[in-house]
């Protein structure tokens, strides 16, 4: 069969053929775009009846009974409130260095020791006798070097016996002192001030080296040990000082300055310790007293905020409403941080404006208000 299709042949008729061929994707396309927009323009249309309906609907409701919130700039903290407890600033547990028998324990559990002060004494016959011996070895050996020094001047003894001559000096000398520090370690004495929270000395017991003596707590300065969850511990590395609270001392506040922050966690729980330094000089505060600690992770000084009971949600969209006139308006805000029942507005509303929070959930847009009351941001509307 031969081709019939005539095909043009002068530019005009090829152009012709082309818009011809082209023509129903065209058609096609323009149909789509024309469905597109009457979509989108029936949505227009049906949100703009929604929202004179809605309009409607308000204006012939009768005025709603709210109470209103004037906001004011005032300071805004994120504040962590974490338990705690007072540690001794010292813990030290104090061992014996010698052997022999206690033969004297001038202190009692639960007194306040000094640095230096006598804790227990030793039997020192043994060690006072060991002392006199070696002290009397090193004379000797002085003596034995000097004649040793004379005969090598005149050349009637060798090098070597003057060398051992010496060294033998340098050993009981060595001997000697050690003696001397062992009598010395049998008068026990406090390394650090403190208390005696226990007293393992008693008179006549035999000590051993390693023994324990006493346990010694120093708490005229005390730490407060705070556990810091993982995702906070940015946040307070930051940090100088924290408030604390005890409770066991009728809520007394109390400010600890940061001494250590733990680089890994203490335990499962994923808590790092921060060790806070507290001055104690009347000693009133007690080891495992439990404190707790409002650490301010930020600070706004100037910040606006509102109730968080006075926030919508609807669609994914936050907002309040405000009054204007004695009309209701609703606002779309967003938020900053939150402490206790307030969080703060970072955008949607400005100083001056008279938030509703109470009624606001029966308000809708354009509705008349009856304002029962207007409360200023000063924590009057706390709860």
């Amino acid at each position: 069969m031969q081709d019939t299709e005539i095909r043009p042949t002068t530019p005009r008729a090829k152009i012709v053929k082309l818009i011809w061929g082209a023509l129903p994707s065209v058609a096609l396309i323009g149909l789509i775009i024309l469905i597109f927009g009457l979509f989108a323009q029936i949505k227009s249309k049906k949100t703009q009846l929604e929202e004179e309906q809605a309009k409607a609907l308000a204006t012939g409701r009768p005025p709603v009974n709210v109470v209103l919130l004037e906001i004011q700039p005032r300071e805004i903290s994120d504040r962590l409130n974490l338990p705690g407890v007072i540690e001794p600033w010292i813990d030290l547990e104090l061992l014996s260095k010698i052997n022999g028998a206690i033969i004297e324990v001038p202190v009692r559990e639960g007194d306040r020791l000094t640095k230096g002060e006598v804790i227990a004494r030793v039997d020192q016959e043994d060690y006072r006798i060991a002392l006199d011996a070696a002290d009397s070895a090193a004379k000797l050996a002085v003596a034995n070097l000097d004649r040793t020094r004379s005969l090598f001047k005149k050349g009637l003894t060798p090098q070597a016996e003057l060398d051992a001559m010496e060294n033998q000096v340098q050993t009981t000398r060595a001997a000697r002192d050690n003696a001397q520090l062992m009598l010395s370690r049998c008068t026990i004495t406090a390394p650090t001030s403190g208390v005696i929270r226990r007293l393992d000395a008693k008179i006549g017991l035999q000590l051993n080296n390693g023994d324990p003596i006493a346990r010694i707590l120093q708490i005229d300065k005390v730490k407060g040990v705070i556990g810091i969850p993982e995702s906070d511990v940015t946040s307070v590395a930051r940090l100088d000082q924290v408030t604390l609270t005890l409770q066991a001392l009728d809520n007394r506040t109390i400010i600890g300055t940061k001494y250590f922050l733990a680089s890994s966690p203490e335990n499962l729980a994923r808590l790092y310790n921060l060790e806070l330094a507290i001055d104690n000089p009347d000693r009133s505060i007690l080891p495992g007293m439990f404190v707790k600690a409002d650490i301010i992770k930020q600070q706004v000084p100037d910040g606006l905020s509102v109730p968080l009971y006075a926030i919508l949600t609807r669609n994914g969209d936050r907002f309040v409403y405000i009054d204007q006139d004695g009309i209701a308006h609703r606002r779309l805000i967003e938020l900053g941080i939150t402490e206790d029942w307030r969080v703060q507005i970072t955008k949607g509303l400005a100083a001056g404006d008279r938030v509703i929070v109470e009624g606001h959930r029966g308000v809708e847009e354009g509705q008349e208000l009856n304002i029962v009351k207007v409360l200023t941001d000063n924590g009057e509307f706390d709860r």
